[in-house]
């Protein structure tokens, strides 16, 4: 299976498909679960989308299809932060580890200053924690309370990292999560 990240137009030609695909969609696991036509409207207006911070992908699988969408953010910081939507009909088939690999590759590849790439999700998001795992990530953080979550309490942001030298050498280096004695 072959994922290619194809970079979108989200004020030009693919307009009209981002919005389709972000309103026609639920995403129980991101902030905006059900974003609205107006709120995706107002993120392009925003450069939510494309700005010096932000890039937009669609996710394209070499059988299926278009199957999601995926964003860079944070690219001003030196170590971007991804947000990834599958589209329903393709959840929980296993394109999670291709999509993650393209991503990093993608990443490593054409920013050369980047030595560090993350990703944050929900602490019941149990399919994606298990693909940052089994692609190499790191957890290094544990956000207690740090994800709001409409209609009902904050539940945990757990943070994850792939270092540029481990990407490059396809081993995962680890550290000392107590390093301190009280």
């Amino acid at each position: 299976m072959t994922i290619t990240l194809v970079r979108l137009d989200p004020t030009g030609p693919d307009r009209a498909a981002l919005v389709d695909f972000m309103t026609r969609n639920e995403f129980p696991f991101h902030m905006q679960t059900s974003p609205t036509r107006e709120q995706v409207e107002a993120s392009i207006a925003e450069g939510a989308f494309r700005d010096e911070d932000n890039d937009s992908f669609w996710v394209e699988h070499d059988e299926l299809g278009r199957v999601g969408f995926f964003r860079l953010e944070d690219l001003t910081d030196g170590a971007p932060l991804f947000d990834l939507r599958l589209d329903a009909p393709f959840r929980g088939r296993g394109l999670g580890r291709e999509i993650l690999r393209a991503a990093a590759d993608h990443v490593f590849t054409t920013m050369p200053e980047v030595i560090r790439f993350e990703g944050q999700t929900r602490e019941d998001n149990i399919a994606m924690r298990k693909t940052f795992l089994r692609c190499g990530w790191i957890k290094e953080a544990h956000y207690r309370q740090g994800w709001p979550v409409e209609g009902g309490d904050p539940v945990a942001s757990v943070a994850y990292g792939l270092l540029r030298q481990d990407w490059e050498s396809g081993r995962t280096t680890t550290f000392l999560w107590e390093d301190l004695e009280v």
